[in-house]
């Protein structure tokens, strides 16, 4: 990493992995770079999801169907797509929105875009965990989609053939009699799996500690437990953090605050339409006849992570606002959802059970570029469902713009402008 710093101070809103990403590149490229975050440093959306880094992601959210399934959800609490009933007219907005792009058009075109800034962030993973020796149970295993039954399968093979035609992306099919020998973990009769081998898995709380211990090493200032007031502004250029440790000033200033964004649109004076999505993990001892491979089972919507010293499953998305609970239910849901597909008992105490908000985009796309009408300020979330995918190439792209280098990828359909 470069020692000098010739370029000039970049303050980082957020110290998730967005954040973390964002500063590693700018310091690389010889910045003084500072890291404020109002929780822990890698804490919040990035500190326990099931850790999957995955380029066969391609196909975003807005799906069609995608906003009647929302809707129905609003009747079953144990819906794992829940929009929860409340007044917000910020979330109706957004529901509406997004309910616009819920058609076959539109989610091929987003697709596109995810395509693009997924692949090029798994190729800068690998280099990152290589050139860093990142001790992070970063495995490139790729990642099993399994089926119960031969009607979930049949609907997969066509979505796996639409990936294939569009995309690129394809993946290998297992059928059922033939899964308990590619995954030891995984129970007999069950119908069959799609594996798509280019995608990897890490413990995301062991990569975010030993990339910021990394930053801190060669310089990065970090500071947690720090909380941002206001921006001090001036002819639309921000001048200064006025935060709990008192005022910090820059040359440059980003905000990767994840979930949290949408409440900074004033502030910040742009448009910034994201929701918290909330998810769940539960984290367990590991035990016997855990799976190898990390797995997700789409008819229950659950994922599996096997890490060396715990078994995690994730999943849920819940439109609630910023609730803080952790019902019982959902966990109990995460392992009664992930029973009839594993060998291995999920009745084990928990390590940690864990909620993060998600920072949810009415289309899909992450919001990466300079504040509109800013001259110094610029913009680094929204990234959905795969922060943790999207991170390297995010932070790489906020280099290069803060910079003035050429692009590795085409920045615009990532653009603040597009609100």
């Amino acid at each position: 990493m470069n020692e000098s710093k010739e370029n000039g101070s970049v303050s980082i809103v957020g110290g998730g992995v967005v954040g973390i990403a964002c500063a590693h590149y700018l310091a690389e490229a010889g910045y003084t770079v500072t890291v404020i975050d109002k929780g822990e440093i890698g804490g919040a959306c990035s500190h326990a999801n099931c850790g999957y880094i995955c380029p066969s992601h391609v196909l975003p959210l807005t799906e069609p169907g995608a906003i009647g399934l929302a809707l129905r959800s609003m009747l079953n609490p144990r819906a794992p797509f829940r929009l929860k009933p409340q007044w917000s007219p910020a979330l109706w907005r957004w529901m509406l929105e997004f309910g616009r792009r819920c058609t076959h058009r539109q989610a091929i075109g987003a697709g596109v875009h995810l395509k693009a800034i997924l692949e090029a962030s798994m190729s800068q993973f690998e280099e990152l965990v290589t050139q860093f020796d990142l001790d992070c149970e970063f495995k490139k295993e790729g990642l099993l989609y399994v089926m119960r039954t031969p009607k979930a399968m049949n609907a997969f093979a066509k979505n796996d053939q639409m990936l294939t035609e569009h995309f690129g992306v394809t993946a290998r099919r297992i059928e059922g009699e033939k899964l308990p020998e590619f995954d030891a973990g995984l129970k007999e009769g069950l119908a069959g799996a799609f594996h798509y081998e280019a995608d990897a898995t890490v413990r995301p709380d062991r990569l975010n500690e030993q990339w910021a211990s990394r930053l801190a090493e060669a310089g990065v200032r970090l500071m947690p437990n720090c909380e941002v007031h206001r921006v001090v502004k001036e002819a639309g250029r921000g001048l200064a953090l006025q935060t709990s440790a008192g005022d910090i000033q820059s040359d440059h200033f980003v905000f990767a605050m994840g979930a949290w964004s949408g409440r900074w649109s004033r502030e910040l004076g742009c448009s910034l339409p994201v929701q918290p999505g909330k998810g769940y993990s539960v984290t367990i001892d590991r035990p016997e006849n855990c799976p190898r491979h990390a797995i997700l089972f789409p008819e229950h919507k659950v994922g599996v992570s096997s890490f060396d010293r715990g078994l995690r499953l994730g999943s849920m998305m819940e439109f609630a606002g910023f609730d803080k609970t952790i019902p019982a239910r959902r966990i109990a849901q995460l392992r009664d959802s992930a029973r009839p597909y594993l060998r291995a008992s999920l009745d084990g105490p928990a390590q940690e059970e864990w909620f993060g908000w998600r920072p949810m985009t009415w289309d899909s796309l992450p919001i990466v570029g300079k504040v509109p009408s800013s001259k110094n300020m610029y913009l680094a979330t929204g990234h959905n469902m795969l922060g943790l995918s999207l991170a390297p190439s995010t932070g790489r792209l906020i280099m290069e713009t803060i910079s003035g280098q050429k692009p590795h990828i085409d920045p615009t359909p990532y653009s603040p402008q597009r609100f």
